[in-house]
């Protein structure tokens, strides 16, 4: 559950983007089969800009973080 608070979290999208950014990066670069690489990057990239995470639902907490009246 602590993994899953730090992903809700402003470090954890950034760490979801980042990662994603990696994946389309690396698929781009490498071309040939490797796109799908760079297609899988951008299911984090939507998570971190989106804010849910699909790890959650598997620790029983929910896809999209509660907001927090900001």
């Amino acid at each position: 559950m602590t993994f899953v608070r730090f992903m809700e979290g402003i470090g954890g999208r950034s760490l979801r983007i980042a990662a994603g950014l990696v994946l389309v990066v690396v698929g781009a670069v490498l071309g040939g089969p490797w796109w799908v690489l760079a297609a899988v990057g951008l299911v984090p990239i939507a998570a971190g800009v989106f804010n849910f995470c699909l790890v959650a639902p598997f620790v029983g907490a929910p896809l999209r973080p509660h907001s927090s009246g900001a």
